[in-house]
């Protein structure tokens, strides 16, 4: 993507960030057991309106809705359907917005229902953590490289594995910009882009609890883990600075 370097601009997208992770939150409010996953896709679209914003997800050529929502096995672009959720689900709810000319994208993995389940929780710790050290490195000076190792180094060392072929990105004044950010370092890291003052990423940790072989489903756009078992989703857009990077998409 190109650097922002029109305070205006930064102060948008900021906006937008903020507006989007409201819309996030108030989704994960009414993710409950017995909930349909087409309610919680209404209930998206029009907190997207009440934000003043136009859904992202809906301008991508072929895509009708404006959330992606993946449950247990499933990766990222699941369609919102009649499904209605179970105790102990995983639920990954994906969002973006288009706010006066910019995008921002985001992702949270939920826990359905209130038992505890210690497994699925240490799943979703593994998750957090990767995303949290990923965001360190994303700074000025460093290298997509660096934020890919972090992701890679902290799922692996709890047991679980990246995705390979499905990567964070730039954002901006489209939804997905350059440059692709995997979850795991596939070369050099003095070979992977340079981070600069002003860019905008949508920092993905896209992972999963068995072998990374995925598999589309029949509509053409939920991608699944082969083996059936747990994936998760983790996502920020962030601005980099020459510190750390400035969360636009953080939840209060």
């Amino acid at each position: 993507m190109i650097p922002l370097k029109n305070k205006k601009q930064i102060e948008v997208m900021v906006e937008g960030g903020k507006r989007l992770a409201s819309i996030l939150g108030g989704i994960k409010k009414e993710a409950r057991v017995g909930q349909s996953l087409s309610s919680l896709e209404n209930l998206a679209c029009r907190l997207i309106e009440g934000q003043k914003g136009k859904a992202s997800f809906k301008m991508v050529p072929g895509y009708h809705w404006a959330t992606c929502l993946n449950v247990n096995q499933g990766v990222v672009h699941g369609i919102p359907n009649e499904y209605r959720l179970k105790e102990g689900d995983l639920l990954s709810i994906d969002a973006g917005i288009f706010y006066k000319g910019f995008h921002t994208d985001m992702a949270e993995t939920i826990l359905v229902g209130g038992k505890r389940n210690e497994k699925k929780e240490a799943f979703l710790r593994a998750g957090k953590k990767a995303l949290k050290e990923a965001l360190l490195q994303a700074r000025a000076g460093k290298r997509v490289g660096h934020i890919s190792r972090a992701i890679e180094k902290e799922l692996k060392k709890a047991g679980f594995n990246p995705v390979r072929n499905l990567t964070g990105h730039g954002v901006g004044r489209r939804l997905h910009e350059e440059p692709a950010i995997p979850c795991f370092l596939a070369e050099r890291i003095e070979k992977t882009p340079l981070l600069r003052k002003g860019m905008v990423l949508a920092i993905e940790v896209i992972y999963v609890e068995g072998k990374p072989k995925l598999v589309m489903k029949n509509d053409n756009w939920t991608v699944e883990t082969e083996d059936e078992k747990l994936a998760g989703l983790f996502e920020h857009s962030v601005l980099i600075r020459k510190q750390k990077p400035l969360i636009l998409t953080a939840l209060n």
